[in-house]
């Protein structure tokens, strides 16, 4: 299956968060990995957040860092193109998000992912009414979508 991931997903493999054991075991029925190029970028800033509020050491923040360079080796790297920038901008247009959420749905509609993994209620409810097949991993929660409830 051709998964798609966004940052606040993944980030649950180096932070333990509701949903850390579900996103495992979503990653192991993935025959392919996804993931915006800005994802990277997000996490570390995530990471060094925690670090300079002293929620992580500097040894925990290598070893974790490490950790996220080794497991999105293989991914396949999703680059912001034109046409992904003109879907960033349709979905910023429909739905309540913000632009770096919509540049994970973007790429992931772009790529044709069979599913997409959020950890954003937001961005779950955004990429769920632009069609694009999406799991919320985390707290369980009632969401409106554009055409049903969804509970996640």
């Amino acid at each position: 299956m051709k998964m798609a991931i966004d940052s606040s997903s993944l980030a649950k493999r180096y932070v333990q968060e509701v949903g850390s054991g579900e996103l495992d075991r979503f990653l192991e029925r993935a025959s392919e990995l996804a993931f915006c190029v800005i994802l990277v970028p997000e996490i570390v800033s995530g990471l060094n957040r925690r670090l300079r509020e002293q929620v992580l050491t500097k040894a925990d923040y290598r070893t974790v860092k490490k950790q996220l360079l080794d497991d999105v080796r293989d991914a396949t790297v999703l680059q912001i193109t034109p046409s992904a920038v003109s879907r960033t901008v349709k979905l910023l247009e429909g739905d309540v998000l913000r632009a770096m959420d919509a540049l994970h749905v973007a790429c992931a509609l772009e790529w044709q992912a069979d599913l997409f993994l959020t950890s954003d209620k937001k961005q779950f409810v955004a990429s769920t009414n632009a069609g694009l097949r999406s799991e919320y991993i985390g707290q369980s929660v009632e969401l409106t979508t554009c055409n049903s409830r969804v509970f996640v």
